[in-house]
């Protein structure tokens, strides 16, 4: 049986788990435990720690903007 409003919790689900992706990405440090390739002088290491921060801002924003409609 479909529910009215079905489409828009699996929307909200699929939404929220973009908040998933900042975990994937940082917590799986053997991915980015390198030097190379540096970017502006800063090793792989720290320059991809700090680019996921705006990125997560970005993915908060979204998750904010579709997912309480």
């Amino acid at each position: 049986m479909i529910q009215p409003g079905g489409g828009r919790h699996l929307r909200q689900i699929l939404v929220h788990a973009l908040l998933l992706l900042p975990f994937a990405g940082l917590l799986w440090v053997p991915f980015y435990d390198r030097a190379t390739p540096a970017l502006f002088g800063f090793p792989f290491f720290y320059w991809y720690q700090l680019a996921w921060v705006p990125l997560t801002a970005m993915l908060i924003w979204i998750v904010w903007k579709f997912g309480r409609a």
